[in-house]
């Protein structure tokens, strides 16, 4: 072998390792060198390999920068090049690289299928697969797998490329079944999943045990998971890390927090706990099953490479729990600071934190950031969440401003919608766009007929809300769950329909539980049916006794009612028993700054100027005909008088807010109060006659709905 032969061998194996070590320093010296170099003549060899090398340590710009370097590519250039934008989730550019290639091959159709599969777009990959086909060109097992990937959610689609499978022999391939599972599971389809399942017989793999085991957890079947994750293990199939977050799943599923932390203790024997995939998934189980974002932060913090789905993770853990939003926002920007980028399920995350602050200027932030990052994947699932965002945030032309806009909608992104109408009573319009969605094709679901039959409880539509609870199983197959059920035991007894109500719980082919018993309660507090409240929240009580909700709503309508006796025993009752009354707040973002104020609050700098300008303007509001309803002082006449009472009134925490926007903000600016428990009825008509007074639109967010004030009226039409 002479010197240059040997030279061009050691240069190719050194360019070799570089390549599978993804050792980038080395791989750019040999690239100077090859450069250079008199010893080592153009190759389109080695100018593909340089792609594959700038590709694998995502460095696209240098990947492009050799790729366009090569005088004559050959079919191999493009296809590293392809697969370069394709890791990078752009397709698009992908496609224009692929539509130079004189002669496309097999690998060529495969990369850019992939590339829009994994970008979730439907039609062009299924353009490819068709003109593919058409051109006589064979497919394999990937071609099939990445089409099945590429249909998403169509379930139709799914079951069609599987007849493709079985005429073609690819039912044979293990890849083609488990992607064929995997879609099935995801899409509500767990019967065909099973038969692809078991239908797999011999040639099954951990894949497949694993794929059916997050099917079955996605069904809510946490028990079937268990079972099948056992007998994996009887058949000595290796457990991996997919295999274990798969079981954690099916813990979560079941609410099994016991069961996940007895599972958390093999795992630290195993030591699969620092994987930030099994992490994930423990992370997962703590923050829905009540573990405590606390042992959340220990799972994260003993994984020493999170990665970007674990940071998720912590993050829509926080956002789950709203007590700890800022947490979400301050993990989301740690994220960053440490050099991720934000990928669609990220911006999901935090942007539900920013739904739970009511924080217009956190949520604008956000949403500045989607628009700057490019999301290629995904997108539809971001506006959603900006649209649920926007709405909760008391900004509803935003919301509906994006709704417009969007390209194309799906059933979540109509649920979305539809809720905020709801939300902030415009129930018509909220009934109107179901309608829109049902003339479009796009199926409700479960969560839109929550969304719907809540719009009609609302307005009192008892006929129309009776119809659409018909809907669901008749024309649907939508088994009505306990939401719905509460929804119109909500809508009935709004409506004044107790006896309904009462007749619909106990008709009811389940067990109610204790949300039909609180939605009756709620109904009872509206109405002043004592007797009848004191029955629905002894009902509550039964399935959630630590619940202080009951127990405050009894003792506020035995205090509306003069009753202070039984006001006693009831508070006596709380007590003895350990249970607290959760402290009502409302709080009010200025100048991107949140204030919380409680009531009788002496803590605000400015309470005293918020105290001098409230008694001003109750002055103009009596003289405008406000009477305060000093029924919602909730105090026993102990011979203070009305005087007493009316300073109480005064004094609760969404007047205080609101009075304080008032004094901060420009004239005219409209006002969002969030409050964390249900508005009261005096502060409701206060409101009403502040707006008018002091011709500003105000917003208030409650425990249950908005209501928004102007010109004296509010969105709620007083029906609430």
């Amino acid at each position: 072998m002479n010197q240059i032969s040997w030279t061009l061998q050691r240069f190719r194996n050194l360019l070799k390792t570089c390549i599978a070590d993804r050792d980038l320093v080395t791989g750019k010296s040999l690239h100077s060198l090859y450069i250079k170099s008199l010893f080592i003549p153009p190759s389109t060899y080695f100018s593909n390999h340089f792609i594959l090398l700038y590709s694998k340590c995502g460095r696209l710009a240098s990947a492009r920068k050799a790729f366009n370097h090569i005088s004559v590519p050959n079919v191999f250039s493009f296809n590293a090049i392809i697969a370069a934008y394709a890791k990078e989730s752009r397709p698009h550019i992908a496609h224009q690289l692929f539509d130079q290639i004189p002669q496309p091959d097999l690998v060529s159709y495969n990369t850019l299928i992939s590339a829009y599969a994994d970008c979730g777009e439907t039609a062009p990959a299924l353009d490819l697969f068709c003109g593919m086909r058409e051109m006589g060109l064979d497919m394999d097992g990937f071609t099939l797998s990445a089409v099945i990937t590429a249909s998403c959610d169509d379930i139709g689609l799914i079951s069609q490329l599987h007849s493709v499978a079985v005429s073609s022999g690819f039912d044979s391939y293990v890849s083609v079944n488990n992607t064929l599972l995997t879609y099935y599971g995801k899409n509500g389809a767990l019967d065909d999943a099973k038969r692809a399942f078991y239908g797999m017989g011999r040639i099954r793999d951990e894949v497949s045990w694993n794929s059916m085991i997050v099917a079955y957890g996605q069904h809510q079947e946490g028990l079937k998971a268990l079972g099948l994750f056992q007998e994996m293990v009887r058949r000595g199939l290796s457990v991996d890390m997919f295999t274990l977050a798969s079981v954690l799943t099916a813990f979560t599923c079941l609410q099994d927090l016991s069961g996940g932390l007895q599972f958390h203790g093999q795992l630290i024997k195993t030591g699969f706990q620092q994987n930030p995939h099994v992490g994930s998934g423990l992370i997962d189980l703590y923050s829905k099953c009540g573990g405590g974002m606390s042992d959340c932060r220990k799972v994260f913090e003993g994984i020493t490479e999170p990665d970007l789905v674990l940071w998720n993770t912590m993050v829509s853990g926080y956002s789950q729990n709203e007590e700890f939003s800022e947490d979400a926002l301050e993990c989301f920007r740690q994220m960053q600071r440490i050099g991720y980028r934000p990928n669609d399920c990220s911006f999901v995350c935090v942007i539900s934190a920013c739904s739970n602050l009511s924080s217009p200027s956190q949520g604008k932030q956000i949403h500045s950031l989607v628009l700057k990052s490019d999301i290629p994947s995904n997108r539809i699932s971001v506006d959603n969440a900006l649209i649920a965002m926007y709405s909760k945030s008391g900004n509803l032309q935003d919301a509906r401003r994006l709704f417009g806009r969007m390209v194309e909608h799906n059933t979540v992104s109509f649920n979305s919608m539809i809720a905020g109408y709801a939300q902030h009573g415009i129930e018509m319009e909220s009934l109107s766009l179901f309608q829109r969605m049902l003339e479009r094709g796009i199926a409700p679901t479960s969560v839109t007929f929550i969304t719907v039959l809540s719009a009609c409880a609302h307005t009192g539509r008892v006929e129309e809300g009776w119809n659409y609870f018909k809907m669901m199983k008749e024309k649907f197959g939508i088994e009505p769950e306990a939401e719905h059920y509460s929804c119109m035991i909500d809508l009935l007894g709004r409506a004044g329909k107790l006896s309904e109500a009462e007749n619909l719980i106990a008709t009811m082919p389940f067990n109610p539980g204790s949300v039909g018993w609180a939605s009756l309660l709620g109904a009872c507090r509206i109405h002043g049916n004592i007797e009848l409240a004191v029955k629905a929240a002894n009902q509550v009580l039964q399935f959630e006794p630590s619940n202080a909700a009951p127990y405050v709503v009894l003792s506020n309508m035995y205090a509306s009612a003069g009753r202070w006796e039984e006001v006693a025993t009831v508070r006596k009752l709380m007590r003895d028993r350990g249970i607290k009354k959760k402290p009502g707040c409302s709080w009010i973002e200025v100048k991107k700054r949140i204030h919380v104020f409680v009531a009788e609050d002496s803590s605000h700098p400015m309470i005293k100027e918020i105290y001098e300008f409230f008694e001003e303007m109750s002055g103009k509001m009596k003289r405008a005909g406000y009477v305060p309803d000093v029924r919602w002082a909730l105090v026993k006449d102990d011979g203070s008088g009305e005087a007493e009472k009316e300073v109480r009134l005064g004094h609760h925490s969404e007047k205080l807010a609101v009075a304080f926007g008032l004094i901060s903000t420009r004239d005219g600016e409209p006002i969002l109060v969030v409050k964390n428990l249900r508005i009261c009825g005096d502060c409701h008509n206060a409101i009403k006659f502040i707006s008018a007074i002091a011709g500003r639109e105000i917003t208030v967010r409650d425990a249950h709905r908005f209501h928004c004030f102007k010109d004296g009226q509010c969105s709620c039409g007083d029906y609430w």
